[in-house]
């Protein structure tokens, strides 16, 4: 009997420890007045900076929005596994997405650099152009070596409008 109740006391002392152990590490990870590791970054990279400005100067009629979530654009069709199909997306972005006025989606933008060329990176753009496609969503690449200019992106992002001539406010429409 007495060494039920030894064998007793240990797992309460060892239960008491873990415990402990667990509520410390609790306050470490921003449970307790301790400050929080976190700073500020910059949201986009210079060559996403200079694209994004060239894509709002080109495209004043429209919304650009920058590093948006993929499960923010796309959604899950009625019928499927809601958890499975949107696991397979929640942890994508797209550097760019643009928007009509009314917030209906017209392009998503990829700026793609040297570090799309690793294995890891093809496979998740393989499933980013492939969830993408299927929704129907045009995916825009280009590359940060060869950033387009206006009359590119306006050309690419806006396919039916690059057809018809420019009118400036100025110059009102011609008959």
């Amino acid at each position: 009997m007495s060494l039920l109740l030894i064998l007793a006391v240990v797992a309460l002392i060892l239960g008491v420890l873990f415990v402990a152990a667990a509520l410390a590490r609790a306050k470490q990870a921003g449970g307790g007045d301790a400050p929080w590791p976190f700073y500020a970054k910059r949201v986009l990279s210079p060559p996403e900076q200079v694209l994004y400005h060239r894509l709002v100067a080109a495209l004043p009629e429209q919304i650009v929005l920058a590093q948006i979530q993929v499960s923010r654009v796309l959604g899950v069709k009625k019928g499927h596994n809601f958890m499975e199909w949107n696991n397979r997306i929640n942890r994508l972005s797209y550097d760019f997405l643009v928007c009509g006025k009314d917030a209906t989606v017209i392009a998503a933008i990829e700026l793609d650099d040297k570090t799309h060329t690793k294995a890891d990176r093809i496979e998740t753009d393989q499933k980013k152009d492939k969830a993408t496609s299927a929704a129907g969503v045009r995916l825009i690449r280009w590359n940060v070596k060869d950033l387009p200019d206006a009359a590119t992106i306006r050309a690419q992002v806006l396919p039916e409008l690059a057809a018809a001539p420019q009118v400036t406010a100025a110059e009102g429409p011609t008959q």
